[in-house]
């Protein structure tokens, strides 16, 4: 199905699965156009990816500046159409719910799902022309929530939502919408978990967070290689009769059957006896 040079866009390209994608395709003859915010990524990746890799410099939060990367992208590409486009984009905002921010959690929907769906609106008309590929990479939080993720798992059921009606939206046109859902795996975000979710130490999540930060840490020397996840993001890719979801977990009993199949209720019992979390008998307070 592939042939040399074909034009894939990936957004989100500077770190983790993006950069690691875009070093994989381009060494396999696709020619990727990168999305990163700053000229010095850009810099740094033309030159790290020397051949079959072009940066164009925008923010998926910033409408103006897709729609013009796009265009530029179009003028570049001329009449041989957008085989793929992998919105990878993204970043994670976890705490508690309870004292999480609503700017932080605008934020985390505003990259993760409104940006999402800003870029692939754009490509659509060059993605009609082949027609070509939309994958979309959520995460085995699209369907599996744990505590302290709720923002970020929220963002990620909506890419999943999101993605479900683009694939039946778009087969007016032939176009595929393709979800891609690794697990844990070795990239910075996990690496920023534990700075991001210190600011609520002094709630009464504290000791749960303090724990928590110490079994994430310890996950990350188990976490998936990123070409695992990038294998898949192949896969997809090429697949001449692709599946709709493609989950990549880091253990595929513990991180995806069990939470799945689980009543409800038991896996919240699962999750209290990980954490410790159990309702506590708070002190009355105290009147003069």
């Amino acid at each position: 199905m592939r042939d040399e040079g074909l034009p894939v866009l990936i957004t989100g390209v500077s770190t983790g699965i993006g950069y690691a994608a875009a070093v994989d395709l381009a060494g396999r003859g696709y020619h990727v156009f990168g999305s990163v915010r700053s000229q010095a990524d850009a810099d740094r990746l033309q030159a790290e990816i020397p051949t079959n890799f072009t940066p164009l410099l925008f923010d998926v939060t910033d409408e103006t500046a897709v729609r013009a990367a796009i265009a530029h992208l179009a003028q570049i590409i001329g009449e041989n159409a957008l085989f793929a486009l992998i919105n990878n984009a993204g970043i994670s905002v976890p705490g508690p719910l309870a004292h999480i921010s609503l700017a932080d959690f605008r934020r985390q929907l505003e990259v993760n799902v409104v940006g999402l769906l800003a870029v692939t609106q754009a490509c659509l008309p060059l993605l009609k022309q082949r027609p070509g590929r939309i994958i979309n990479i959520s995460s085995v939080s699209g369907k599996i929530v744990y505590p302290f993720m709720g923002a970020y798992a929220a963002s990620k059921h909506a890419v999943e939502a999101l993605s479900d009606a683009l694939r039946r939206e778009l087969m007016l046109y032939g176009i595929e919408a393709i979800v891609v859902e690794p697990g844990t795996t070795r990239t910075p975000i996990v690496g920023k978990f534990a700075a991001q979710v210190m600011k609520y130490r002094e709630t009464d999540y504290g000791r749960f967070l303090e724990s928590l930060a110490k079994q994430v840490a310890e996950r990350e020397k188990s976490a998936m290689p990123v070409a695992r996840v990038t294998a898949v993001i192949r896969t997809a890719l090429e697949s001449q009769s692709p599946k709709t979801r493609y989950p990549v977990p880091r253990k595929w009993f513990t991180g995806w059957l069990l939470p799945r199949c689980l009543p409800d209720r038991w896996f919240d019992r699962f999750i209290a006896r990980q954490l410790g979390l159990k309702k506590e008998k708070l002190t009355p307070p105290r009147f003069p």
